[in-house]
This record gives C-alpha cells, structure tokens and sequence, in this order.
C-alpha cells in the first residue's frame, strides 16, 4: 500500500511515496584501506578486530514517544503503553514488543538535542557528525567507515545501501575522501544488475579482454594519471571483484525458515540481505525505513511503521548476537531528528530536534542501559544531553577508532570527527 505525502512538511525531500528514499541517500561502489593512519600498529589490530557497522536510517523523523522514550499518561504521551523490556527499570513503547525481548543488547541515548529541524540539514548533521557549511562538505559516516575499516583486498564493496529498489547507483556522500568510498546502492534480496558476464563471452575470453584493458589504462596512467582516472580504474576493479560475489547479495540461498522470520516485507527482506552480506564480510552497511514525517495521523502511522519494523529488526540484533558478530558490529538507529510532544490539530507530531533518543548496539558499547532523561512531557532533556557531534564520535569509538584521529587528504589532515566535541564515554565499555 502507498500513501502520498500531502500531509507532510512539503520540503522537497517528502515528495516520494512513503517506501522511497532520499535520492541523496542512494548509493555507488566502493572498499578502503586501512593504512590511512600514521599509526601501523592500529591498522593492525582493526584489521584483526574486522569491526563493521550497520545503520538504520528512519527517515522523516521517527517519534520517540511511539518508540524509544514512551511518556504515557501524560498530555503529550498519546494513547499507547509502554512495556516492560528485557532490562528491568526500561520501559518502551508497546508498538516494539519484539524489540522489548532483546533491550538487554541495546544502549539508549535518550538525551539527544540537535537543535535543527530541518529535514536535509538534521539528516547531513546526524551521518556526518557537523553542522552544514557553504565552507566545506564532510563525508557520511559509511564514507568514513569504509576507508578506515575495510580491508582493500575485500571483495566486497565498503559501503553498501540497502534499498527495496536497489539499482546499483553511486552515491556523494563521500566528499574528499573520493568515490572510492561512496556507496553502492543495493536492494530487492537479488544480486546488482549487470553483474554476471554474457554468456556469449567465455571466461578466457573475458580474462583476455580485462588484460587488454589493463594494459592500455596502465599506459594511459603513466602519462595522465589523476584522481579521476584512479577512481575510473579503481571501479572497473571492483566491478569484476563484485561479479564473483552476485551470490552473497542473494538471499533466495537462505533457508527458507530464515526468510521467514524476517518477513515477507520489503524491510524483512532488506535485514536478512544485510545479515547475509556481513557474513560474507560487508564492512558498512545501512538501511532506511521510511517515511515518519508524520505531520498528520501519527498514531496510525507509528502503529504501521513501527510495527513493520520491529520484527525484522529485532531479528536482526538477535541473529548477530547468537552468531557471535554483535561484538564486533556497531549497530545504529537513528532519524534526523525526533517528533514534537505537543500533538496537532491533525494528530500529528511535527519536527522535534531538542529531546529525542538514538538506539545503538553492539561493540564497545554497554548494553541494556538507557543514558540521559527527558522531562515528563518530553519537551527537554534533563540529564546526559548530547548532539549530533558526541554521537559521531562515539560511534568512531566503539569500533575500535581514536575519534580525534585524521585522514591524510593530499598531505593535509582532515579531522575523523569534530575536532571541537568529544564521545559519550558513559556508554562506552
């Protein structure tokens, strides 16, 4: 089922179908390296750690009070309940009862205040860690993952988006760190589009041919080399390493009883895919769920939403734990920001950036905590406030990364992160 948008902000990224995405977010190959660093030693030992991430986006800004933060009882709280959770003492809202059983693998960030309500300038802050500049354009955090976790001999893109349409598409979320680590967008459980060589072409034939190929751009290289022309020889590269991994994006090799408890959903479908790719050793991953801009009818909406989301997701957390790779995968939930807690003359919940919660799991992080306190209407945070900055740096943390840490960019270093912030050692483990 499809709804439109009318009810929403108007802002040009709500013009799609609530199951669409942000064409900003979709997504381009590519794999790093990781002697980005000065430091050979850390290279090592995150080599040795394989440490990955996987972010949910939930687009157009997903209520905290119909999820992460339930203020029942209360004029703002609306009509759901919340429950108890695997964790004594967190209590969540009662649209996540399968989210509820695995609490006990979460960290709650309740105390997030971002201050920015607009949709294109709150999700640039949340996936870049900085405030939007005319002066400078940072890359998303899976640009920033890709090259300083992934290994270059990695056969698998470093930074994969997982959409229901997939397409195969580059993205620009990379900025200066290149093309290299934009994302490839994927998606609908199939291996990407034009992957599989023609069968009228034989395999010594097509070796012949790359060959050639390789021959003549060597030559080419020699007297015109250039970024662009790194970044054109490098994709040819990873299209032919792709080509030997169409089945790792593949979830019809599944066992059925897996796909089914996921879901037959295109959410379902997009978790299973993204558990199957970091097993066959995907270094970031994300996933976006849309559209909460729920400007009008938010509770049906939430009821909706939310209850799509909380099976496949709360089997994914569970699948990574029983497998032993939670340890070693940083897993993110977050929006661009939360949802007023004053209701509408609509039933809505409009933009809300000043109180709202981001859910984390996994490495080097506490779990079945909850850090920071809203007020009893939800309107402020009143313990553990944090902001878009804290939380980039904590995610750099928690794989293993010194967040105050520089890229190299042509001689110059680029901070990993704000230079003026600092992480959440709180959560922390």
């Amino acid at each position: 089922m499809r709804r439109s948008c009318d009810y929403a902000c108007q802002s040009p990224e709500h013009t799609i179908a609530r199951r669409q995405f942000l064409g900003a977010m979709a997504g381009a190959p590519i794999v790093g390296g990781l002697g980005v660093f000065a430091s050979a030693k850390a290279a090592e030992t995150l080599k040795s750690q394989q440490k990955r991430v996987v972010v949910f986006n939930m687009h157009g800004g997903l209520s905290q009070l119909e999820s992460w933060d339930p203020k029942p009882g209360t004029e703002t709280g609306g009509p759901f309940r919340s429950i108890e959770t695997s964790v004594p003492g967190i209590r969540i809202c009662e649209l996540m009862p399968e989210t509820a059983k695995i609490m006990h693998h979460l960290t709650l960030v309740r105390g997030v205040n971002t201050s920015e309500d607009d949709h294109g300038k709150g999700t640039y802050m949340m996936l870049t860690g900085r405030r939007q500049t005319p002066a400078a354009n940072y890359p998303q955090i899976g640009a920033v993952m890709s090259r300083a976790l992934t290994d270059a001999q990695n056969p698998l893109p470093g930074h994969i988006l997982i959409t229901p349409g997939g397409g195969g598409g580059r993205g620009n979320e990379a900025a200066y760190l290149g093309p290299k680590y934009s994302s490839l967008a994927v998606g609908g459980g199939k291996p990407p589009q034009y992957t599989e060589r023609p069968k009228n072409i034989s395999e010594s034939d097509e070796s012949l041919r790359q060959d050639i190929r390789r021959q003549a751009a060597e030559k080419f290289l020699s007297r015109r080399r250039t970024a662009i022309t790194d970044a054109y020889t490098y994709s040819y590269e990873q299209a032919l390493r792709l080509m030997s991994q169409r089945e790792s994006f593949d979830i019809s090799k599944e066992p059925q009883r897996d796909q089914d408890r996921y879901g037959n959903s295109d959410l379902g479908r997009q978790c299973l895919l993204g558990r199957r790719l970091l097993e066959k050793g995907a270094t970031f991953i994300q996933i976006t769920h849309s559209n909460y801009d729920t400007h009008n009818e938010n509770f049906n909406f939430h009821l909706e939403q939310v209850g799509e989301f909380d099976k496949p997701y709360a089997t994914f957390i569970a699948d990574l734990a029983e497998r032993g790779m939670l340890e070693s995968t940083l897993v993110v939930m977050l929006s661009e920001f939360g949802r007023t807690p004053n209701i509408n003359l609509y039933y809505g919940r409009d933009h809300w950036s000043r109180a709202w919660t981001v859910a984390m799991a996994g490495c080097g992080l506490q779990k079945g905590i909850a850090y920071g306190k809203t007020n009893e209407k939800g309107t402020a945070v009143t313990d553990g406030q944090v902001d878009h900055a804290n939380l980039f740096h904590t995610y750099l943390s928690a794989v293993g990364l010194n967040s105050n840490d520089s890229f190299d960019i042509d001689g110059r270093d680029m901070p990993m992160a704000d230079p003026a912030s600092k992480p959440i050692k709180a959560i922390l483990a």
